[in-house]
């Protein structure tokens, strides 16, 4: 048979789409981008723009392989299936559990074969699927999903609903899985999860996130290991001081905001204030000089005034991150903060959030220019469209381009910096 997949949100959405992809080669199927005789969508449901994209994705998927089976896995598919099943679009509605199992379901509804009950796919387990981890198509860089879930519940967020509760990757699984990318030559693995700082403390003995990546630093020293979003009160002087050993982790950490007002993390249930994460944020700079700190940012929380956002603004800069992703408010049926009063109209926020934009957009380009003129090791991933350069990665989180002819995919090369692109850095390769 033809499978072919489509993935929309995160990290974890990729991860999940490239251990379906390895499970329906395992079983003979060849991959393809139309005509297939199954497609599976893994779709996601953060904010209300997620939704559209999702429904437009049924649309244009259905347009081109009109006579596949359509499935759809993911936190839309979880949440809102009543919606997927009103699109006329889906044939097979999956949600968040049981991805072992979405191929063989394909491959019996291609046969006319349709289950009466999708139910175990859409009840999220009390155990960790473990899935196969690997490199999603077109990219370099390994996922290694090591957790699932979330218990945090946010005020704002609709995951821990989709997810349910945190379940791990016992650290010997994740350990094997990292030697096995390593020895096919990945060269840099990337740690996700949806929450990977709860990591662990659904396992015997309470391993620690620290934990988990310790041994993986240990276990691939050739391989470099990148950490995916943190809880900001993961960072300690601990986690720090121990991790700073290892040459192998990428000096890159991502820490989630939200808010830089306390009263307004107050209301988004974030257990830390702002002070709190700008602690964090000077641990990471001692132990770690020049390393990455990236973030996320909500604007128009409900009740948010315009004295608490420029607070927030003020913070930011503050911070002076490397990078930011700025998001409108968005409202999730069934989250607190839907309910709540004084909500921000969605001109406020489109405003607010293109003013925190704009700071964003200026912290970034003042941390990369320090980068001008130094040497860096480039991970190259793949040709930019239009020229001769490459893009890769660098130990920090922005691409680098860079034009020479020994340049290939999955090769590392050392770039002496030249210059700013619109989000990353140009440069000469060191030969």
């Amino acid at each position: 048979m033809k499978f072919g997949f489509y993935t929309l949100g995160c990290k974890v959405n990729l991860f999940e789409t490239q251990a379906l992809m390895q499970q329906a080669q395992a079983r003979g199927h060849e991959i393809c981008t139309h005509d297939a005789d199954a497609f599976i969508i893994n779709t996601c449901s953060v904010t209300a723009i997620s939704d559209h994209k999702n429904l437009r994705a049924f649309h244009k998927i259905r347009r081109e392989n009109p006579h596949a089976i359509i499935a759809a896995c993911g936190c839309f598919a979880q949440t809102e299936p009543d919606k997927l099943q009103a699109s006329g679009e889906i044939d097979l509605i999956c949600g968040t559990s049981a991805r072992a199992e979405v191929i063989a379901l394909c491959e019996e509804a291609v046969q006319g074969r349709f289950p009466h009950d999708l139910d175990k796919f859409r009840c999220p387990g009390r155990s960790y699927e473990v899935l196969p981890a690997g490199v999603p198509a077109g990219r370099t860089r390994a996922l290694l999903k090591v957790e699932d879930g979330c218990d945090n519940y946010c005020t704002y967020c609709i995951i821990p609903y989709a997810r349910g509760h945190v379940r791990s990757m016992p650290i010997g699984t994740a350990v094997s899985e990292a030697i096995r990318l390593s020895e096919a030559s990945v060269q840099e693995i990337v740690v996700t999860g949806i929450e990977i700082s709860s990591y662990g403390r659904d396992l015997p003995g309470h391993p620690s996130l620290l934990d988990l990546i310790v041994q993986l630093c240990q276990a691939v020293p050739r391989t470099y290991i990148r950490l995916g979003s943190l809880e900001p009160r993961t960072i300690d002087e601990n986690f720090c001081q121990s991790l700073a050993a290892y040459k192998n982790l990428r000096p890159h950490f991502h820490l989630s905001l939200q808010s830089g007002c306390d009263s307004t993390l107050a209301r988004m249930k974030r257990r830390y204030t702002a002070a709190f994460f700008a602690e964090r944020c000077e641990q990471l700079r001692t132990y770690f000089p020049d390393c990455s700190i990236t973030t996320d940012l909500i604007v128009g929380f409900p009740g948010e005034t315009d004295a608490e956002f420029e607070q927030t603004l003020q913070f930011i800069q503050q911070c002076q991150f490397s990078d930011m992703h700025v998001f409108p408010y968005s409202v999730r049926p069934g989250t607190p903060a839907a309910s709540m009063p004084i909500q921000i109209p969605d001109a406020e926020k489109s405003a607010r959030a293109t003013k925190a934009k704009s700071i964003a957009a200026q912290m970034s380009a003042d941390y990369r220019s320090r980068f001008i003129g130094r040497t860096m090791n480039v991970l190259f991933e793949h040709p930019v469209s239009g020229s001769d350069l490459w893009s890769g990665h660098s130990d920090f989180c922005f691409s680098v381009q860079a034009a020479h002819p020994t340049i290939s995919k999955n090769k590392q090369l050392p770039v002496q910096i030249t210059g700013l692109t619109e989000s990353g850095l140009s440069g000469k390769i060191c030969l």
